[in-house]
């Protein structure tokens, strides 16, 4: 189940949306291994056969020595583990979304500012200059509007722009 909080749960919530797979459970969680072998007699072999799929995918049963289902009941609480929320991101990065793009630019400019210098430490070495073509494409994991976050970063002291506006480079601060 691991640490991705997403999908745990889906295999539960299929094999309970499926009413054999649901009947089987309940036979399962009311009469043990035996009503549950019984539901499985009524049923075609090859029916039989998905229904015990489906929990077993799930990790809702496991199957013993003899072949019986037997429930798993640590896995409702292995998907609800899996399922819960990353951490809260703090500080400056609490703006990006998890794959680093602006969720929404800080109201409180000095917040912004830390903001935009992240972004143009990232994105801009040094040394390095740039065409406004490669830098909106370094822009672009940030924010569709390259545009306007180029223009922030100039604003803000971030970059500097050549007379001609056609290439970039960060500004580096005097000791």
């Amino acid at each position: 189940m691991g640490d991705d909080f997403s999908n745990a749960w889906r295999p539960i919530l299929a094999a309970l949306a499926n009413d054999a797979a649901r009947e089987l459970f309940a036979h399962l969680v009311l009469q043990g291994h035996t009503g549950a072998g019984e539901y499985l007699d009524s049923l075609s072999p090859s029916r039989a056969n998905h229904v015990r799929s489906a929990l077993l995918n799930a990790g809702m049963v496991r199957v013993d020595g003899d072949g019986q289902l037997h429930l798993e009941p640590a896995a409702f609480a292995n998907a609800l583990r899996a399922a819960a929320a990353p951490p809260a991101r703090t500080g400056i990065e609490r703006f990006l979304t998890a794959d680093g793009a602006i969720k929404a630019y800080p109201a409180n400019l000095t917040e912004r500012g830390e903001l935009l210098a992240l972004i143009a430490r990232t994105c801009v070495g040094e040394e390095e200059v740039l065409s406004e073509a490669e830098l909106n494409a370094r822009l672009e994991r940030f924010s569709p509007d390259v545009a306007v976050l180029r223009r922030y970063l100039v604003d803000y002291g971030e970059l500097e722009r050549t007379r001609s506006g056609s290439e970039y480079a960060r500004v580096t601060p005097t000791p």
